[in-house]
């Protein structure tokens, strides 16, 4: 056996079962190891973006890490950019890049660079594999610390005379268990005695593992319980909702609207999210929203068990339980018209049961987001990190961790076109992902802060720089160009007849929706 065959059996032994891959020379030896380990599926990626995209929504929906394949520091960096919402997502990940022989790095080939340093800021843990005997324990650590609560993307640089060294085959070491840390009874109970004190004034704050529905039940039984409202962090990395799950406001993006939110609020709690801070800093305002005068108060980290904490928050404050409702359905639009208030009334009402959306719509997004409580149960996985072009490729990894599952892959068309390439995977692998296009032809959130840094007459080079026309994109063309069938919808009768078609038919479907 060789050091890539060890680093391989070691992986699949402890549980992994995909291996998102854009390889090149120094990862031959890794490519071949996959021939003899048949437990770990490989998935090509075209870009290294859509790689570790892959593996963060396969991390998000089966809690379990994917491995990935890089090729050299240049590999490794052209995937950072998911790297990034990945490590913000607190998805457990293992990326392996191959480096050069160690024998030949110090000749300073074409490719040679520090790849330690590029790995750095957007992993949890870094190695550089040293001797073939070691890659199985190297592996072993590295998935240890991936999946270490909260997780993280774990990287192990496995340099090519490493991979190919021979080696005595032995058993695999045995990965450390993940277990999500306890709060003690008596710092629940302290919690519960200052949202006794604060009531109305106090905001409980939902994020991490606290977003499944056990821990949104528990939430809705604190609010009621107490008065304080409850809300969720703004970009939650899996967030169940739905019929029969409580539906709750989330930390708005702009920064006056979440100054609005926590103005009259005395006492933030913090339930597996952090203190909210603005995506941007603005002139008079605030890096964080709450006030100054508001208390901070932290009942679970990211890294503790949340949902066992807030089941016994409730039972401290003696909380009732309570209903869901049992609204129905959302309206079905018909007509010409088609807006964001038509998608989002159209996905939400034809989405079928169990389905999970990833969700990059940007700007057009908000009405689904309104329309979609009322929708059958799924997950929404969100823009974590805020890089975009997330979208497509998580929602490959999604849809192959849960291949009983509909992946609806809600996507703005400016964002959509950093990793297009994630279409030609899915046809290749036959996933049943929705791609629904959002075409506004425009980066329309960079529009919006335009006109919010004032400039409300944007010149020849603002406008070039913001508008996508001009050539405007052809997503049905770009699409079936990939091997993903494609249609237009122009109207909501358009659109809902091709929802419809979409989600009744097997294997990967695109949907341009004219906005």
């Amino acid at each position: 056996m060789d050091g890539a065959g060890s680093l391989m059996r070691a992986a699949a032994d402890a549980g992994v079962t995909a291996c998102f891959a854009n390889p090149g020379t120094t990862e031959m030896q890794l490519v071949a190891a996959l021939d003899h380990e048949r437990r770990i599926r490989p998935v090509l990626g075209l870009f290294e973006g859509v790689v570790t995209g892959a593996a963060d929504g396969f991390a998000r929906m089966s809690d379990m890490p994917a491995m990935t394949i890089l090729h050299l520091g240049p590999g490794l960096a052209n995937g950072l950019a998911n790297l990034h919402n990945a490590r913000r997502a607190d998805s457990p990940m293992l990326n392996v890049v191959g480096d050069h022989a160690t024998w030949h790095r110090d000749a300073d080939a074409p490719l040679t660079s520090d790849i330690e340093s590029l790995a750095g800021p957007m992993s949890g843990w870094v190695r550089t594999a040293r001797h073939a005997a070691d890659l199985a324990a190297d592996t072993a650590e590295a998935l240890t610390a991936a999946l270490d609560p909260p997780g993280r993307p774990a990287t192990l640089i496995v340099p090519q005379d490493v991979a190919w060294g021979e080696i005595e085959s032995v058993p695999s070491p045995e990965v450390a268990a993940a277990t999500r840390s306890l709060v003690p009874p008596g710092a629940i109970e302290s919690v519960a005695e200052v949202l006794r004190r604060s009531g109305e004034r106090a905001v409980l704050l939902v994020g991490g593992t606290g977003c499944r529905r056990d821990g949104l039940l528990a939430a809705a039984r604190v609010g009621a319980a107490t008065g304080a409202r409850v809300l969720v962090e703004g970009n939650p990395s899996r967030l169940e909702r739905g019929a029969g799950v409580p539906s709750f406001g989330r930390v708005p993006y702009f920064p006056e609207q979440a100054a609005e939110v926590f103005e009259n609020i005395d006492l933030l709690v913090l339930a597996g999210a952090t203190d909210p801070v603005n995506f941007f800093g603005y002139p008079d305002q605030r890096s964080h929203p709450r006030t100054e005068s508001c208390e901070l108060v932290n009942l679970a980290g990211p890294a503790a068990d949340v949902i066992h904490a807030l089941d016994g928050l409730a039972a401290a404050l003696d909380a009732p339980s309570v209903s869901t409702g049992t609204e129905s359905v959302p309206e079905q639009p018909s007509g010409s018209a088609l807006g964001p208030g038509e998608l989002g009334m159209a996905l939400a009402s034809l989405q079928p049961e169990g389905a999970i959306v990833v969700d990059e719509a940007i700007t057009s997004g908000g009405p689904y987001a309104g329309a979609a409580r009322l929708a059958a149960p799924h997950d929404v996985l969100a823009l974590t990190g805020g890089a975009i072009g997330y979208g497509l490729p998580a929602a490959v990894g999604a849809a192959i961790a849960c291949p009983d599952r509909r992946v609806i892959a809600l996507q703005a068309d400016g964002s959509g076109l950093y990793t297009s390439q994630a279409l030609w995977t899915m046809a290749r692998e036959g996933l049943d992902i929705t791609v629904v296009i959002c075409a506004n032809r425009s980066y329309r959130i960079l529009e919006v802060e335009l006109f919010r840094a004032g400039i409300t007459e944007p010149g020849p080079a603002s406008s070039s720089l913001t508008g996508l026309g001009s050539p405007a994109v052809d997503w049905v063309s770009l699409a079936r160009g990939y091997g993903v069938g494609a249609v237009g919808a122009t109207t909501a009768d358009e659109l809902v007849d091709a929802l419809g078609r979409s989600f009744a038919t097997e294997g990967p479907s695109l949907i341009e929706v004219a906005l």
